[in-house]
C-alpha cells in the first residue's frame, strides 16, 4: 500500500467517489428518476442535487470533492452560439482548458490531465489509443446534464487521471407523449459559410414505461476568422465542411412490487463526416525570407486525390438492470458494447511515406495517407448498495466488480499499413466503499483492485520508424487504489472538505509503440507503456445561500511517472514524454441572483505544473530529472476566468451575456544532467484573449420558443492558445463571429 499524506490521519476511510457512471434512471427506486432530474435542475439547493456519477446516486453535499454540475440550461445556452462539443465546458467548467473549436480536443486537458468521458456509463474512445476525438460523440441536444468530478478518481479503474466528465441523456418527464422539433440556422455572412440543423426528440412515459427517441442532421460549412478569411482545416478533424448524423433510442420497464425493478436498454449512433470540399493551405508563423508576412493555415475549394472523408463513427448499446430491495440494498448489473471508428484528415508528412525520407528520398514519391484508429470495447459492471449496514444509521456500503475488454488497433487507411498494431486489454477490478454520515460529518472511503492484462502481437513499424521488427508480449497491470476523505457541513450554509484520492491510466500506449525505431525491442519491455498513478490531495470550501453560491478548492496532484506532450523536432509530431508530474491549482466559481431578472455567474481557474526534462534511464545509469520543466499549453490552460449575466426582461423571455479571458502565460526552465554534463531548457510564451457571446430567448405560447445567438461577439481575431505553440500544419485562427437563429416547438 502507498504512503498517504499524515494530515489525513483524522480521517478513518477512504474516498469512494464511484465513477462507473449510471443512467438518470438508475435510483434505488427507478420510477423517481424523473423526480430526482428536476431536483437536479437548482444547482444552488445543493443538498437535493443528486449526482449519479456515483454507483447510487448520491447527494452533492456529501461528496468530498468539488463537483460541477453543468445544467440543461447552460447546455441550451451555448448551443444558441455553437454546437461545438466541449464548448459548454470551457465556459462552465473551471479547470478545463479551451475549447479547440474543432472534431478533435487536443489541448483538452481537465485540471491539466486526461478526464474519463462517458455517455451514459459507456467510456468515449480508448486509453489504448486516445485519438484526441473522444469529445464527439452525440448531439449535445441528447443530453440532459453533465457531471463533472474533478480530480483523479480510481473508482472507473481505467482513464480518470484527470477526473470524470458525465454526460446524462435526457429523460422523459411528463405523463403521455411528448415531441420537440428543433431547427437552426448560422452564418458568417461567407458564402459557404452557412450551416443548419433539424433535430426532433420523442418522449413518452406512462405508468411504468417510458421512452425516449431522437434524430439530428448537423450541417456545418466552412468557417471564417475575425479577419475574414477561412480557417484551415485541422488536420486532426475539422468540424467545419462536415455533416453529422445522431439517433438515439433509450427505453425502460419498472416492474415487481412497488416498480422496484427496472429493466433499460439504450441504442446511440452518431457519425459526422467531412463533406471533402476543401484542402488545407499551411501558413507561416516567423518573419523570413519565405514568410514576409504571418499568416495562420487557410482553406481553399479542391480535394487531393484519392482521399477519403474524415468521420468520427460511434455506436454503442447498453442493457441496464436494477433492483431497489435485493437483500436489503440496490442492486445494479450494466451491460455495454461500444464500436467507435476515427478517421483523420490527409497528410503529406515524413511518417507517412511508403519509403524512408532521406537525402536519396524523391519528392516526386511523396503521398498523401490518412490515419483511422478502430476500437472496441465490452463492458459489465455489477454493483450492490447498502444503507444503515450493520444497522448503523447513515453507514453505507457500495461493492461490485466491472469487466471491461478494450481492442484498438491504428492504420494507415489510403495504403492499408499497419501503424500502431492490434492492441487487446482485459481488465476485472472488484472494489468496496464506504461512506458514513454522522451528523453534519460524511466520511467515505474505498478501496479499489486494477487487475489488468496487455496483448500486443509482433508487428513492424513504418518504414519512418526503420521497418524495424517489434516482438509482441503481455503487460500486467495491478495496482491497489485508494481514496478517502471527509466533508463537514458546518451550517445550513457552508461546509468544507477534505480529500485524497488515486487515479490509474493507460499512457496512449499507441504512441510508444508506432515510435519504436531501434531494431531488437519488445513490447514487454518497453518502459513508456507503464501505468500513471495519479495522487491528488485536495481541499475545499462551499457556501450556498437564498440568492447565490459560492466555491472554492486548491489542489496538488502528482505522479512519479506520468505524461506530457512534446513536439518532435524533426517532424512537428507529437510525442509522448515519461517523467514524473506535478500540478497544482486553485478553483473559484459562484453566482448571485439579485432579484427574478437578474442574475450573474463567474468562475476563475489557476494551474501550474512541472514536470522533468528527462526520465530516469531503462539501463539505470541516471534518475529522473528533478521537477524543473514547467508543464505548456499541450497540457495546462492558461489562467481562465468566465462570467455572464442573465437579465429576465420579461417572464416570457431572456437575454445571457458570457465573456471568457484566457490570459498571457510566459513560461521557463532548464536543467543539468549530472551523469553528462548535458544542459535542457524550455520556454514558451503564448498570449491571452477575451471572447463574448449574446443568448437571446423569447417563447411563445403557440408557436413555439424563438432564439438568437452569437458567437464572439466582437468578431475579435485570435490564436487558439494550443495552436500558438509550433507543430505540424497547426497554426490556426479562432472562429470570429458566427450568428445563429434556433426555433424549439414542443406539443
Amino acid at each position: 500500500m502507498k504512503q498517504v499524506p499524515a494530515a489525513f490521519g483524522v480521517f478513518l476511510l477512504a474516498a469512494a467517489v464511484s465513477a462507473s457512471v449510471q443512467a438518470q434512471q438508475n435510483t434505488p427506486l427507478p420510477q423517481d428518476a424523473a423526480a430526482e432530474e428536476e431536483r437536479a435542475k437548482d444547482a444552488v439547493d445543493l443538498d437535493q442535487v443528486i449526482v449519479t456519477g456515483v454507483r447510487t446516486p448520491k447527494a452533492v453535499d456529501k461528496i468530498p470533492g468539488a463537483i460541477t454540475l453543468v445544467s440543461r440550461e447552460e447546455i441550451q445556452h451555448t448551443l444558441l452560439v455553437t454546437e461545438d462539443a466541449t464548448a459548454v465546458l470551457a465556459r462552465t467548467v473551471p479547470g478545463y482548458a479551451e475549447s479547440s473549436q474543432a472534431m478533435s480536443n487536443t489541448g483538452e486537458t481537465l485540471r491539466g490531465r486526461i478526464a474519463l468521458r462517458l455517455f451514459d456509463g459507456v467510456p468515449q474512445g480508448s486509453p489504448l489509443r486516445e485519438g484526441g476525438r473522444n469529445a464527439t460523440f452525440t448531439d449535445m441536444g441528447m443530453v440532459g446534464r453533465i457531471e463533472v468530478i474533478n480530480g483523479p478518481s480510481a473508482s472507473e479503474g481505467i482513464g480518470a487521471a484527470g477526473g470524470i466528465i458525465n454526460y446524462l441523456s435526457k429523460v422523459p418527464e411528463k405523463e403521455g407523449h411528448e415531441t420537440t422539433v428543433a431547427s437552426r440556422y448560422s452564418s458568417q455572412f461567407g458564402d459557404d459559410s452557412a450551416g443548419w440543423k433539424l433535430g426532433v426528440n420523442h418522449a413518452y412515459k406512462q405508468d411504468n414505461v417510458d421512452f425516449l427517441g431522437g434524430a439530428s442532421v448537423i450541417d456545418r460549412g466552412i468557417s471564417y476568422d475575425g479577419n475574414g478569411r477561412r480557417i484551415g482545416m485541422n488536420t486532426s478533424g475539422s468540424v467545419s465542411d462536415s455533416e453529422a448524423k445522431n439517433l438515439f433510442l433509450k427505453g425502460g420497464i419498472n416492474f415487481g412490487e412497488s416498480g422496484e425493478q427496472r429493466l433499460q436498454a439504450t441504442l446511440s449512433h452518431f457519425k459526422i463526416e467531412g463533406k471533402g470540399n476543401y484542402i488545407q493551405v499551411e501558413g507561416c508563423r516567423y518573419v523570413d525570407e519565405d514568410c514576409p508576412v504571418p499568416v495562420t493555415n487557410t482553406s481553399e475549394r479542391g480535394q487531393i486525390f484519392g482521399q477519403k472523408a474524415e468521420f468520427n463513427d460511434f455506436k454503442q448499446y447498453a442493457l441496464k438492470y436494477t433492483h431497489g430491495n435485493f437483500l436489503g440494498g440496490t442492486l445494479g448489473v450494466d451491460a455495454y458494447y461500444a464500436d467507435q471508428a476515427m478517421r483523420y484528415l490527409p497528410e503529406n508528412g515524413d511518417d507517412k511515406q511508403l519509403v524512408k525520407v532521406d537525402d536519396d528520398f524523391d519528392e516526386a514519391d511523396r503521398i498523401f495517407d490518412q490515419s483511422e484508429i478502430v476500437t472496441e470495447k465490452k463492458g459489465f459492471r455489477i454493483g450492490w448498495t447498502r444503507p444503515e449496514l450493520f444497522n448503523v444509521s447513515g453507514l453505507e456500503l457500495r461493492t461490485g466488480i466491472d469487466l471491461v475488454k478494450d481492442t484498438a488497433e491504428q492504420r494507415l487507411a489510403l495504403t492499408n499499413r499497419l501503424w500502431v498494431p492490434p492492441m487487446e486489454y482485459e481488465s476485472k477490478a472488484p472494489y468496496a466503499q464506504l461512506t458514513w454520515d454522522i451528523g453534519p460529518v460524511t466520511l467515505s472511503g474505498g478501496y479499489r483492485r486494477e487487475d489488468g492484462d496487455l496483448h500486443v502481437d509482433s508487428y513492424t513499424t513504418t518504414a519512418y520508424r526503420n521497418s524495424v521488427d517489434v516482438q509482441g508480449g503481455g503487460v500486467q497491470y495491478k495496482e491497489n487504489l485508494v481514496n478517502y476523505g471527509a466533508i463537514w457541513r458546518i451550517t445550513d450554509e457552508w461546509s468544507v472538505f477534505g480529500s485524497y484520492g488515486e487515479g490509474f491510466g493507460l499512457p496512449n500506449i499507441g504512441i510508444p509503440l508506432r515510435n519504436i525505431s531501434v531494431p531488437g525491442q519488445s513490447v514487454d519491455r518497453i518502459a513508456d507503456i507503464a501505468a500513471i498513478v495519479v495522487e491528488n490531495t485536495e481541499f475545499g470550501v462551499n457556501w450556498r445561500g437564498q440568492h447565490g453560491s459560492f466555491s472554492a478548492s486548491h489542489y496538488d496532484s502528482e505522479t512519479p511517472f506520468g505524461t506530457s506532450l512534446a513536439i518532435d523536432p524533426n517532424n512537428n509530431d507529437f510525442i509522448l514524454t515519461r517523467a514524473p508530474t506535478r500540478i497544482k491549482g486553485i478553483e473559484v466559481s459562484g453566482d448571485w441572483r439579485f432579484n427574478e431578472q437578474w442574475k450573474v455567474s463567474a468562475l476563475y481557474s489557476r494551474i501550474r505544473g512541472k514536470t522533468a526534462f528527462w526520465a530516469a534511464a531503462p539501463n539505470g545509469d541516471y534518475g529522473a530529472g528533478g521537477l524543473n520543466k514547467p508543464m505548456g499549453v499541450l497540457d495546462i490552460n492558461p489562467d481562465k476566468i468566465s462570467a455572464s449575466v442573465t437579465w429576465n426582461f420579461l417572464p416570457n423571455g431572456n437575454v445571457t451575456l458570457g465573456a471568457t479571458r484566457l490570459a498571457d502565460r510566459h513560461l521557463s526552465g532548464s536543467d543539468v544532467r549530472d551523469f553528462d554534463g548535458r544542459e535542457f531548457e524550455y520556454e514558451e510564451n503564448t498570449y491571452g484573449y477575451t471572447l463574448f457571446d449574446l443568448g437571446v430567448n423569447y417563447e411563445t405560447e403557440r408557436f413555439g420558443k424563438f432564439s438568437l445567438g452569437i458567437e464572439n461577439l466582437t468578431d475579435k481575431q485570435y490564436i487558439l492558445s494550443w495552436s500558438q505553440l509550433e507543430g505540424f500544419q497547426n497554426y490556426w485562427a479562432g472562429r470570429g463571429r458566427m450568428v445563429s437563429i434556433t426555433h424549439t416547438i414542443t406539443f
